[in-house]
């Protein structure tokens, strides 16, 4: 399958793509139902245009077809699971790594500044929570506001190199339907991804505020030394395996330079954060 979208088997086989869950099997009757919501009235899908897809679809190796049941092949599922992460954005990267990076900065700056003034637990407490808290929140309002911006910029571009592929469509009647297809599509394409923005923001503000009070709760529950020992373990258990293996996965990046990457950015960042302090 053609990453252009060219035809109007082509929009349906990308709705059906994104209709399957790992491992469900789905009847065409459900799929026709599926694809009708997502026409909402305005455009008529025939069940032969359904079956068109569906042959072309089976012939590539995306489904398998068993008289009125359909699942998708393992390549379909992985083809399936791009295109959700291209057009719901459904893949937490970027705020997973936004978070463990801010959560362990913020940790690492309130258990430093805690030892070298010599703060009572009782202060270092309300510090660790007013400081989590605030990068917390900031976190939050940035994904949902900043990334619901950007996504929907994405999906108007996408949608758009959608409309210019299916302008070409010889056939008025069908080109008039692919488009009208199209754009039902995408406003319901929106919905979702405004609920995607939502769960990224509370990804991000929740894995912010995890990574910096766990190593902040085993400082202020330690005796000395092993207070400062074991809560600067934990940040770099959280850097050196979450963050950069996680980053590195996702990015396919190789570790070790993933890894200088993120020891630089995290150590100006915090030599910066006590030197701001200290003035």
């Amino acid at each position: 399958m053609s990453f252009e979208i060219q035809e109007l088997p082509d929009v349906i086989r990308v709705i059906v793509l994104i209709s399957f869950g790992t491992g469900s099997v789905l009847d065409k009757t459900f799929l026709k139902r599926r694809i009708d919501r997502y026409c909402a009235g305005y455009v008529c899908v025939e069940m032969d245009d359904i079956n068109k897809a569906l042959k072309e679809m089976n012939s590539e190796g995306l489904v398998i077809n068993d008289d009125e049941r359909i699942r998708l092949t393992e390549k379909g599922l992985n083809l399936g699971q791009e295109w959700r992460n291209l057009l719901l954005k459904r893949e937490p990267i970027l705020e997973v790594v936004a978070g463990l990076t801010d959560g362990s900065i913020t940790g690492l700056v309130v258990i430093l500044s805690a030892f070298l003034a010599g703060l009572a637990t009782n202060m270092a407490t309300f510090a660790a929570i007013l400081s989590l808290s605030a990068v917390a929140i900031t976190n939050f309002s940035s994904f949902l506001m900043g990334g619901k911006t950007e996504d929907i910029a994405d999906l108007l571009t996408l949608k758009t190199l959608m409309d210019h592929s299916l302008s070409d469509i010889p056939d008025k009647i069908e080109r008039d339907r692919s488009l009208k297809l199209v754009k039902q599509l995408f406003i319901l394409l929106r919905k979702e991804i405004n609920m995607s923005n939502l769960y990224a923001a509370l990804i991000c503000s929740t894995t912010t505020f995890l990574a910096g009070i766990i190593p902040v709760i085993a400082y202020l529950a330690l005796p000395q030394p092993f207070d400062i020992i074991l809560s600067l373990s934990i940040v770099c258990i959280i850097v050196g395996i979450f963050l950069v293996r996680y980053r590195s996965k996702r990015s396919k990046v190789h570790w070790r330079t993933t890894l200088m990457e993120t020891v630089a950015i995290i150590v100006i960042a915090v030599i910066a954060s006590l030197i701001i302090g200290g003035i």
